[in-house]
């Protein structure tokens, strides 16, 4: 069916454009979200009437999206999750995480404008999309850790992998160290054992 666009839409057509899209994206997604109209007559002339007032919104709403781009992108946002050794979630970092994480560090963000493909499910840094209009778009990323300090760490750019192998290192050295003490201990008890027998001798001669 053929539709006029209200709005830029990815990969389908720029505002005011008649398109033929499926009659079940129609209905389910552009018309009900308000991003497009049937193509009638009666709604393109109504489009035409408008045009003018509709692009001058358009454009005061691409303004304030290009600014909170400018704070938002880049930013990196903690999620505290549980997980295993290997680093899989006990669970999924969601499009609701993502922008409640977002929102209370400051940022209105709503779960519509987060752009996941799939759920985040390992531990690490995640670069996530952010749609903030259909002509603008930022990038944040989710630092999805175990706790703040694990966070701090991979913010610092440690891998979850890094930091288990540094922590399998750490617990052998004090292994190690802990079995040169009881090494070192049971010399001083020879020496000891030795001294007075030494001195016996010394006696005896």
């Amino acid at each position: 069916m053929q539709v006029i666009l209200l709005e830029r839409v990815a990969k389908l057509g720029q505002m005011g454009e008649v398109v033929d899209v499926k009659p079940g994206y129609a209905r389910n997604f552009l018309l009900p979200q308000g991003k497009a109209l049937t193509a009638s007559k009666g709604n393109i002339a109504g489009f035409e009437a408008q045009k003018a007032q509709l692009e001058a919104q358009n454009l005061e709403t691409k303004k304030e999206a290009d600014a909170m781009a400018e704070k938002l992108g880049g930013q990196q946002f903690v999620v505290i999750r549980s997980a295993s050794d290997a680093g899989a979630l006990y669970g999924s970092v969601t499009t609701r995480d993502a922008a409640e994480a977002a929102t209370a560090e400051g940022f209105t963000l709503d779960r519509k404008q987060v752009a996941l493909i799939a759920p985040i499910k390992i531990l690490g840094l995640h670069d996530v999309a952010v749609k903030l209009h259909p002509e603008v778009e930022c990038t944040i990323t989710m630092n999805v850790a175990r706790s703040t300090e694990e966070a701090e760490l991979q913010a610092s750019g440690k891998s979850i992998q890094e930091l288990a192998a540094e922590a399998e290192a750490e617990a052998e050295f004090e292994i190690a160290e802990l079995f040169d003490d009881i090494g070192s201990a049971a010399s001083d008890d020879d020496d000891l054992d030795v001294a007075p027998a030494a001195a016996d001798d010394a006696e005896d001669a």
